[in-house]
């Protein structure tokens, strides 16, 4: 229920919208009853055969019911499903706004599936909270306010006869399929999760499943999943049945019910018998009003789950807090980290510990050293992903917990080792940097990444996950776009890791030419491998988190260290012409 109040409280925007809907469908409900109300007065009447203008009153409000009735339909389905839409949309921005400063620290703990399920599937399911929730309460209880009118004025007792079996099928027979249904939603959000995340890893790894002879197991796994998910709906569909047939049979025990207080005041004069068949029509025109209402336990259900499941990601303190009054990113573009000191969640061995670095601006830093000394999450915590345990980084004169991380990252063009291509375009996918990029700069951005062939092929679909090209050509797309951005200062995490030497080599000397050229970018390029360090200001060697050694390439070389013992071990048998750094 908590959940519940947090999302009308999120969608209580739209709440004169979903009031004039919810009126609609209480005026379109009524006209239906005011037609058969008028229908069965003038069979009623007419089998007296009364002079015509005595069935006049009846004539015209059928025309006016039968009218009013498809046009109000027409505008009642109109209004809620467009009331419907813009609920749904203003879940779908608010859920990604809140989202959106999580990433991607704190989304690292869950499946992909699981999260495209919550985005996706749970989402979608929110659309009910109005039209099959909120709604059809309100309109049965208009409703029932309007034949306890119309009744009272026959006999305040037919009002209190009627009342009592709205109030059942409007709270008993949802308590009853709710109780047995209970569960259900819970269950199946679980299993549909994880169906979810199961079909992805299976499709994404159908080639090793291959390879390792286990497609059996996973594919008996997804028809297992499957399978409940079958059993659950086919539950669910089972008690959806019940909802007409128990609503029906409240209907014609309601009509026996008044047919047994009405019939004595028919016999002994005190209500017109022509008054019977227009008030038992009534009754039973007005049960449509509680059809929707056993169905609409389950919906609430299925939105408490939804909206749970969604605040279990939402409530979650992000990584890194935005500062309230963010100040302008600096014009000197060099970076301090000050005794930085870090340690992952629910991990007890720090990975960075009291690192202190200056790198000025314009300056040409390489980062190296063993797997997990701690390179790449010097990145993430400048890129503000991650906040440091201890200590501080600073841009200039700025320290980054005062600058906005969005505009950290608009100023830091980076290329990392996992590049994400997005399932369009070349073009689209480079215009991520810069949209309003024209052909000229996309191609200039291609060629400078040893990509002069793509120039005529930027409508090129580049496939799931860009899988049409190669490991080499993906990293290089991912430099053209980090070019084209055209940020101050440049990260390189292993961008060139899938490249081979040669053009490794070239894509290096390329970068190294930008940068020194004015205004000069600040360069940091973190790597394992060692090609073209005579080129950098300065190398910095990293160890279990530590800086061991700094320096330039010579002085390093000389100091026969931990970079020494790298250089020497990776240059062995690497041919002469491209030791242009020894």
């Amino acid at each position: 229920m908590k959940e519940l109040l947090r999302l009308l409280g999120i969608i209580r925007t739209y709440h004169w919208w979903m009031i004039l809907a919810a009126t609609l469908g209480f005026a379109t409900i009524g006209s239906g009853i005011g037609l058969l109300m008028s229908s069965a007065y003038i069979i009623a009447k007419a089998a007296l055969q009364p002079p015509f203008h005595e069935l006049q009153l009846g004539i015209a409000g059928v025309r006016l019911f039968g009218l009013a009735r498809g046009v109000l339909r027409y505008i009642e389905r109109l209004v809620s499903h467009s009331t419907t839409f813009k609920i749904l949309s203003g879940l779908r921005v608010w859920f990604y706004e809140s989202l959106e400063p999580l990433a991607p620290a704190r989304l690292l703990q869950y499946k992909s599936g699981d999260l495209l399920q919550r985005i996706t599937k749970d989402i979608d399911s929110l659309e009910n909270l109005y039209s099959r929730v909120i709604a059809p309460p309100l309109t049965a209880i208009m409703i029932s306010a309007l034949l306890w009118f119309l009744l009272g004025s026959f006999s305040p007792m037919f009002s209190i006869t009627l009342l009592c079996f709205h109030a059942f099928a409007a709270v008993g027979i949802p308590l009853f399929t709710g109780h047995i249904n209970r569960g259900t939603a819970t269950k199946m959000a679980g299993i549909q999760a994880e169906l979810q995340s199961t079909t992805i890893d299976f499709v994404q790894g159908l080639g090793d499943l291959m390879l390792f002879n286990r497609l059996d197991d996973h594919t008996e796994k997804l028809y297992r999943l499957k399978t409940d998910e079958l059993k659950l709906q086919r539950k669910q569909a089972l008690i959806q049945r019940l909802h007409e047939p128990l609503i029906g049979l409240l209907m014609n025990s309601a009509v026996l019910a008044l047919l047994w207080t009405l019939t004595p005041q028919v016999f002994n004069g005190t209500i017109d018998g022509i008054y019977t068949a227009v008030i038992i029509i009534a009754v039973m025109a007005s049960f449509e009003a509680f059809l929707p209402l056993p169905d609409a336990t389950h919906h609430l259900e299925t939105s408490a789950t939804a909206g749970k499941r969604l605040f279990e990601i939402i409530d979650t303190k992000p990584a890194v807090p935005s500062p309230h009054h963010p100040e302008r990113f600096p014009d000197v573009h060099s970076i301090k980290f000050e005794n930085i000191s870090f340690t992952y969640p629910q991990t007890f061995t720090p990975t960075l510990s009291s690192l202190s670095l200056q790198i000025e601006e314009g300056e040409k830093v390489a980062i190296i050293g063993p797997s997990g000394a701690g390179k790449s999450t010097i990145t993430s915590l400048l890129l503000r992903f991650w906040e440091p345990s201890q200590g501080d980084i600073c841009i200039g004169d700025r320290s980054i917990r005062n600058l906005d991380p969005e505009t950290i990252r608009k100023n830091i063009g980076i290329v990392s080792q996992k590049t994400y291509l997005f399932s369009t375009s070349i073009r689209e996918n480079l215009l991520l940097a810069k949209p309003d990029a024209d052909d000229k700069e996309l191609k200039n951005s291609l060629t400078f990444a040893g990509l002069s062939s793509f120039t005529t092929k930027l409508d090129q679909w580049v496939g799931q996950h860009g899988m049409k090209l190669s490991g080499g050509e993906r990293q290089r797309m991912a430099i053209a776009r980090m070019l084209l951005q055209d940020a101050p200062i440049i990260v390189l995490d292993e961008a060139t890791a899938n490249l081979d030497t040669v053009t490794e080599k070239s894509v290096i000397q390329s970068i190294l030419g930008l940068c020194n050229k004015q205004p000069a970018k600040t360069l940091l390029v973190i790597t394992h491998r060692l090609r073209d360090m005579a080129q950098f200001d300065k190398i910095v060697v990293l160890e279990k988190g530590c800086i061991v050694e700094q320096g330039a390439h010579h002085v390093l070389l000389k100091k026969n260290g931990l970079y020494a013992s790298m250089w020497s071990l990776q240059h062995r048998q690497t041919p002469p012409e491209l030791l242009t750094d020894s």
